[in-house]
């Protein structure tokens, strides 16, 4: 029986053996399970709050600085401190703060990741998906599906601002990232204002039509009409316990998420409400519309963050919040979560449970 090998063996041939199998391009997994197969996720994004009053006039300085044509999208990049030189809000969500001014016209282009667009401040300003126009109002929730011909211009007064949501990181991810710019000056062939919303989402369908995998049909979801609805439910129901009144965007043609792989909500908290403890492996964009309050962080290295109208925050993933309302507020969020339902990784843990 040969003797058990010593300790100072024992290392020598593993150096031996990992350099030579690293010059086979091959790495030993016992030495990054861990790492990889963690207990819960290890999240680098943090909870992060970009003030609008703050930042409005740094936003509209931009438009001295750059036009539309040359920037091809004049945007400030919201980057997330855990995640620098990455460009992103949360691990999988780029989002920033797109500026038009009166007159001005964004080129027609489309791409493969699909984007959102929820708007803070307008006054005649529109985005066009497919040669329809949609105009855009404080509040209002449009989406650009993915490979849509798409444009903004603005024919009114003052800035128009509305922050961008894109799914940007998960083409890059797949490296499926593609990009085309309209040939012509002008953008496709004008369509009717309103004609998705009148042929996909008043609970009638076009005869033969098929459901494919992609955004939904509908683009333009306008907040008078997610206020309606606020306003009529928030007297008739019992507020959840975690999310208050919380309502989902949906593709009316299916009922799904709006967006395959990007969920988005608006939820309404009461004042003088406080959620439960929550937390969801959804890296989450938030912006109040209306309303002020608290958000508690517990565990995190900034225990709490305080939100106004039109600011941008973001809960990473699995981080457990409450949100506490000083008054009436609806709050706009976004995530990631409709890509995890469909890949089946999803999860969510409730009041207690969260801690």
């Amino acid at each position: 029986m040969s003797a058990k090998p010593k300790p100072d063996d024992i290392e020598a041939r593993r150096s031996e053996y990992y350099a030579r199998v690293g010059a086979s391009q091959l790495v030993p997994l016992w030495l990054f399970f861990k790492d990889w197969f963690t207990l819960e996720p290890h999240v680098s994004s943090l909870p992060y709050r970009w003030s609008y009053s703050d930042l409005r006039e740094t936003i509209l300085e931009s438009a001295a600085i750059v036009d539309p044509v040359e920037a091809e999208r004049r945007v400030l990049a919201l980057e997330n401190p855990g995640l620098p030189g990455r460009r992103l809000a949360t691990e999988s969500l780029y989002a920033g703060l797109q500026l038009m001014m009166p007159g001005e016209i964004a080129p027609c282009h489309r791409h493969s990741p699909t984007a959102l667009r929820f708007v803070l401040e307008s006054d005649g300003a529109y985005t066009a998906v497919n040669g329809e126009r949609t105009w855009m109002s404080p509040g209002d929730f449009i989406i650009t599906p993915a490979w849509t011909w798409h444009d903004h211009g603005h024919e009114g007064e003052g800035p128009a601002v509305w922050l961008d949501v894109l799914d940007v990181a998960m083409m890059h991810l797949f490296n499926a990232t593609f990009t085309e710019h309209y040939p012509d000056d002008g953008a496709p062939e004008r369509t009717e204002p309103l004609d998705t919303r009148y042929r996909y989402g008043m609970n009638m369908l076009p005869v033969g039509y098929e459901r494919g995998q992609g955004a939904s049909p509908v683009f333009s979801y306008p907040y008078e009409r997610t206020g309606e609805v606020l306003d009529r439910l928030k007297n008739t129901s019992e507020p959840d316990r975690c999310h208050g009144l919380k309502m989902e965007y949906v593709d009316p043609t299916s009922g799904g998420p709006a967006m395959p792989t990007i969920s988005a909500f608006m939820q309404f908290l009461p004042a003088g409400f406080r959620t439960d403890g929550y937390r969801t492996t959804a890296g989450t964009i938030y912006c109040p519309v209306e309303g002020t309050g608290t958000v508690e962080l517990p565990g995190a290295e900034t225990p709490s963050i305080r939100y106004e109208p039109w600011d941008i925050f973001v809960i990473p993933s699995w981080q457990e919040f409450r949100i506490a309302a000083d008054t009436e507020s609806r709050i706009f969020s976004a995530s990631d979560q409709a890509a995890q339902v469909r890949l089946g990784i999803w999860r969510e843990q409730r009041g207690a449970d969260a801690g």
